[in-house]
């Protein structure tokens, strides 16, 4: 059976493409114009008419990572979507399918008007769940939207719901029934049993994604496309705020860190690997010029003095940057993998060292608990005092910070109206070897209300750092 084509606008194929690309960007997914390129040419080799070898052949071309797939998926649907022109007769359809006319329901629907039509639609569900047929299910899916669906008519037009439609169906109520058609006598508990369990949640899964993309359809065609993909489409978690992670997005974020404290460590090793040689040596150069006449055609310099890397991350973990303390402690967690001189100290209201809670090996979640239960850094009312905890930490570990050592501070830079310790702080920015402070809020909120950031950025470079990409570009550039 033939798939229905997608439905493309009246602008022209590559007009289509170029919006769709652009949708492509605007959502976080890098593409560069050769990408655009190899995008319109895809649409020369693939057959049109096939919806997922189009979805499939500009995913290759368009996509650099596999979690860029999610949301490449959603804005695909959106602006390739299912035509709602009648399917093309085959040879084992119905006639009343091919010459324009509608397709009849795949429901046995009674005339009665009585008719409970969710427990018919449960029916026929358990048993295209059987079946495991991936197109079956897509049309049910969009039958059930029709019929399921529907919220209460609105002045800006029809609404439709995924929840109303999960509501009705209940399909996790329907395992226990197909564990029973998919399982022989005999079979219940071992290997089989788990192949059908997964092939259950898997087609569950198919068919949840089948509703929810029906939905988007119908919304994008009331609402308008590029509304319904600002709100649909979720943000790559490279671009998630910190301060608005939740606890999936963490989740992803752990898997964002590794490969920036590896590309850190590979940074400062050919540093110091490929660094320039030491000091012009004088003497030795007037020494070795006397045989050329006094020129200095050749000059000798000192021996560079290798520093192995010392890095001090001195992190707000109080409430207001929850999110931002827990990914940047997991970076330190990282770093502690590649080096040794790494030490990291925690403040909300006063300071305490953490380090030995971020052992090579350790689980960071757990670490991160542990500090909230065992380190020292609730002094007096759990309130964040920058100026306190920078003198607690220069009094207790001042030898710290010292001429190798880089000191990286991680916070909001909001006091609470309390003195912001800058003559502390300014006193071990001049100690280190560098200095940089990353701030999870917009720039244009440093100084609003009692934010001290502006003013610590007269003694720091303060950079700001909302989201994973941002925090990748900071340690490109470190």
């Amino acid at each position: 059976m033939t798939v229905p084509a997608p439905r493309v606008e009246p602008g022209g194929l590559a007009g289509h493409l170029d919006g769709f690309v652009r949708a492509v960007r605007e959502a976080g997914i890098p593409v560069g114009i050769s990408q655009a390129v190899d995008a319109a040419e895809i649409l020369t080799v693939v057959d049109l008419l096939d919806r997922e070898q189009l979805r499939h052949g500009l995913a290759a071309v368009l996509l650099q990572r596999a979690a860029q797939r999610p949301t490449y998926d959603v804005l695909f649907d959106l602006w390739w979507p299912l035509s709602d022109r009648p399917r093309p007769a085959d040879d084992d359809e119905p006639d009343g399918e091919a010459d324009g006319e509608a397709p009849e329901s795949t429901l046995d629907l009674p005339g009665d008007d009585g008719v409970d039509l969710a427990a018919l639609m449960r029916e026929q569900l358990l048993r295209l769940l059987l079946e495991g047929d991936p197109e079956a299910l897509r049309r049910f899916a969009r039958e059930a939207v029709e019929l399921l669906g529907r919220g209460q008519p609105s002045p800006s037009g029809q609404s439709y719901f995924s929840y109303r439609v999960l509501r009705a169906l209940s399909p996790d109520t329907l395992v226990a029934q197909l564990l029973a058609g998919l399982l022989a006598e005999g079979d219940r508990g071992g290997l089989a049993e788990q192949v059908a369990r997964q092939t259950i949640r898997e087609r569950l899964t198919a068919l949840r994604a089948a509703i929810e993309s029906e939905v988007r359809r119908r919304t994008a065609a009331e609402k308008g496309r590029d509304k319904v993909a600002k709100n649909a489409v979720r943000p790559l978690a490279d671009q998630v705020d910190f301060l608005r992670a939740q606890s999936s997005d963490l989740a992803e974020l752990r898997r964002a860190v590794a490969p920036l404290a590896r590309r850190l460590a590979v940074r400062l090793s050919a540093r110091r690997r490929l660094g320039r040689e030491g000091r012009l040596d004088f003497r030795k150069t007037v020494r070795a010029s006397l045989g050329t006449g006094g020129v200095p055609v050749v000059t000798h310099h000192r021996p560079r003095k290798v520093h192995k890397p010392e890095l001090v991350v001195l992190c707000d973990v109080s409430g207001s940057v929850a999110g931002f303390s827990h990914f940047t402690l997991m970076l330190t967690q990282a770093l502690r993998e590649h080096f040794t001189g790494v030490r990291a100290f925690a403040f909300v209201d006063t300071t305490d060292e953490v380090t030995r809670f971020f052992r090579p090996g350790a689980d960071v979640v757990d670490a991160v608990s542990r500090i909230g239960r065992e380190a020292d850094v609730v002094g007096f009312d759990g309130h964040s005092d920058y100026g306190t905890a920078f003198e607690v930490f220069a009094d207790r570990w001042a030898s710290a910070v010292g001429p190798k050592t880089s000191l990286l501070v991680l916070g909001d830079g909001r006091t609470n109206y309390r003195p912001p310790g800058l003559p502390v702080l300014a006193d071990l920015v001049r100690r280190s070897r560098s200095a940089h402070w990353l701030n999870p809020e917009p720039q244009r909120l440093w100084g609003s209300g009692d934010s001290a950031a502006h003013r610590y950025g007269e003694v720091i470079d303060m950079v700001e750092c909302r989201n994973a990409a941002q925090l990748a570009e900071f340690v490109t550039t470190l």
